[in-house]
């Protein structure tokens, strides 16, 4: 299993940058998928049309999400954590995703950026 570490900037605030990591509507905007998702801990999940699914096992808004992910048929969760820190305008966003499958590694450290925080950042940023 392998876990690595990605950062962000943002030029949005955290409660935008919030409601665009646990908004449906808003999500389904940036991944162009349907998605099932809030900021309740306890919640299940699915994004990418159910691709990858989970629960949300620690949340404090505008702050921190925690999430178990699941994908394809692995045998135990990953863990993924976003931690959220503003200042003067920009949204910090600190990526951890632990205890990733060796086989998906690769898959996951790029498509955090070309699929995930990429297109986010070009919406709430309005680009």
């Amino acid at each position: 299993m392998k876990s690595f570490i990605k950062e962000y900037d943002i030029k949005a605030s955290a409660d935008k940058v919030w409601d665009a990591l646990t908004k449906p509507e808003l999500i389904e905007q940036w991944s162009e998928t349907k998605a099932v998702m809030d900021d309740k801990e306890g919640t299940e999940f699915k994004l990418w049309g159910g691709d990858i699914f989970g629960k949300n096992i620690e949340v404090k808004k505008d702050q921190l999400l925690k999430q178990e992910w699941y994908g394809d048929k692995w045998d135990a969760p990953s863990i993924v954590t976003m931690e959220l820190t503003q200042k003067d305008g920009v949204t910090h966003v600190k990526l951890t995703h632990e205890n990733i499958p060796d086989e998906s590694d690769d898959d996951f450290s790029g498509g955090w950026d070309d699929y995930y925080f990429g297109p986010l950042k070009d919406l709430v940023e309005g680009k």
